[in-house]
């Protein structure tokens, strides 16, 4: 695998892979996944409980599970799961508050947006509403480690360049979770993508795992 230099479709240059997936590591990656998200899921089991129960108790009425469509490896869309952190509408109420981006780029995030429940802050903050996404690795949607999953109308915004995040397999944490998350702009974001895509191991994924329990305890850049 090596790196050129072309212009991408905004006229900027950037590094564009050619990509070659070893046989043998995407073996050993999935093995791996499957492995640590069963035994994160049995271990975790009382803490998913417990945390429905208290998403159940702040809105009755409303799922414990979001699911929302993203886009995976190759352009592949999927459903992904997560803890449900914010109001029943939050969909219907985005178009009103897209003007408050905090980030630029094709990436919505808000500091204090005001969709997220009084639990929803609390899992937000701890990374505990993606915990659902376990799911996803079993079933093989997801990677542990990989780049983080987009939106389809994201997607629809990304150039050649930023389209080769796109690669492999989304992760639950990556290169750019461990790097500041929401404090990392777009461009920075794929930036780290492509490097992770670029230095992949199985090594590799065991220290970005590991990093990632540090970030989730300091709680830095999560919102």
């Amino acid at each position: 695998m090596h790196l050129s230099k072309v212009k991408n479709e905004n006229n900027v240059y950037g590094s564009i892979i050619n990509f070659e997936e070893k046989i043998s590591y995407k073996l050993l990656k999935r093995v791996f996944d499957i492995l640590l998200s069963l035994i994160g899921i049995i271990v975790l089991a009382p803490l998913l409980i417990l945390v429905a129960i208290f998403i159940k108790i702040e809105d009755k009425n409303g799922p414990v599970i979001f699911t929302q469509i993203r886009v995976g490896k190759n352009e592949q869309e999927f459903k992904m799961f997560k803890f449900r952190s914010m109001v029943s509408n939050a969909e219907e109420l985005l178009d009103s508050i897209l003007d408050k981006n905090e980030t630029e780029g094709a990436m919505f995030k808000m500091k204090n947006d005001p969709r997220v429940t009084k639990i929803g802050k609390i899992i937000r903050k701890t990374s505990i509403d993606e915990l659902p996404q376990l799911y996803n690795v079993l079933i093989g949607d997801m990677s542990l480690v990989g780049p983080r999953p987009p939106l389809k109308r994201e997607v629809e915004e990304y150039t050649t360049y930023h389209k080769q995040r796109l690669l492999i397999k989304p992760g639950c944490t990556g290169l750019w979770q461990v790097s500041g998350r929401s404090e990392v702009g777009f461009e920075e974001m794929v930036d780290l993508d492509l490097r992770y895509i670029k230095d992949r191991s199985l090594i590799y994924d065991v220290k970005i795992i590991f990093k990632t329990f540090k970030e989730i305890f300091k709680s830095k850049g999560a919102y």
